[in-house]
């Protein structure tokens, strides 16, 4: 796989608080490489010196090739995206808006940008003063913007911001293509974990400055979660002291239909000593199902945990 975008041991302090502390990752041509963390794990920084906009203290970042530190211009050349809000003339139209920064990359002309308009879904508004738009529509032409060029690497700071469900989706499904069918290298920052999982091939948790994980979306999942079963029984509480009896974890859920419910931590080839257990005790078992694990479950273990994996 092509790396595109190659960030090694980056550190940035800001007087005494050492904010981003040896940073390491990669991002390769066609996929949506997610990063996430909590407020004030260190995202937007990592942005904003991949950007150009903050240097580093140490460290190297390089983009198709070209050190952003010593070839400045042809890495940016690479480049588009949004990083937290739109910079944009609101007096001006959207279109008028696309049609200044396309002077800024030749070979952009007025086809492409009718393109990414259609490609954002600003064909009714693009002739509107920016001033009138809403944020989600701002963020649309932001994100035309960062495509007008057809940049290697796409960088989005939290792109879904003022977006309703239905434009999230549709950005989900602009962003995947466009990754695949321009074999752009896609970076995503979000706090919406459900859509990151949707959206991303693989994906990396900061926190503190220190990248606690990264992994394919699936493997990510299962980090530090383990199995679970959920399980329809005739009395949760009873169920519960047998489970604990077992050196297991469990923990109730909400009764459906009559059906009290435990989330059992265990592995599959646990599961007939399990149920054994709880028919032997007198418990009824109706239903036996194994739980999906989610990028939430894993995100809380990572940085609830302060658990790092190589």
């Amino acid at each position: 796989m092509e790396t595109v975008l190659k960030v090694t041991k980056l550190n940035k302090s800001f007087k005494k608080n050492h904010v981003i502390k040896d940073v390491s990752f990669d991002v390769y041509a066609g996929e949506v490489f997610g990063f996430v963390g909590p407020n004030g794990a260190g995202k937007t920084t990592t942005i904003k010196m991949i950007m150009g906009f903050v240097f580093p203290d140490s460290g190297e970042i390089t983009i198709c090739g070209h050190s952003l530190a010593k070839e400045y211009e042809e890495a940016m050349d690479c480049v588009g995206g949004i990083v937290e809000n739109p910079e944009l003339y609101k007096n001006l139209s959207g279109l008028l808006n696309l049609k200044m920064y396309a002077r800024l990359h030749p070979g952009v002309d007025n086809a492409r940008i009718d393109e990414v308009v259609k490609l954002v879904g600003m064909e009714k508004r693009v002739n509107e003063a920016v001033k009138r738009y809403s944020l989600g529509m701002k963020q649309r032409i932001g994100l035309a913007q960062g495509m007008l060029h057809k940049p290697r690497l796409l960088i989005l700071d939290e792109p879904t911001n003022g977006l309703d469900p239905a434009g999230i989706k549709e950005l989900r499904t602009i962003i995947r293509e466009t990754a695949q069918k321009d074999n752009t290298a896609v970076f995503v920052s979000s706090h919406l974990l459900s859509e990151m999982e949707l959206m991303c091939d693989r994906i990396a948790v900061i926190d503190k400055g220190v990248i606690l994980g990264e992994r394919r979306i699936e493997e990510m999942k299962s980090i530090g979660v383990g199995e679970r079963y959920t399980y329809g029984v005739s009395d949760a509480e009873a169920a519960l002291g047998i489970i604990a009896n077992m050196g297991l974890t469990a923990q109730k859920s909400e009764p459906k239909d009559g059906i009290d419910f435990i989330s059992v931590q265990a592995g599959r080839d646990r599961l007939p000593e399990v149920t054994g257990a709880l028919l032997g005790g007198g418990i009824g078992v109706f239903t036996v199902t194994k739980e999906q694990n989610s990028l939430e479950d894993a995100f809380i273990n990572l940085t609830g945990g302060g658990n790092v994996i190589a």
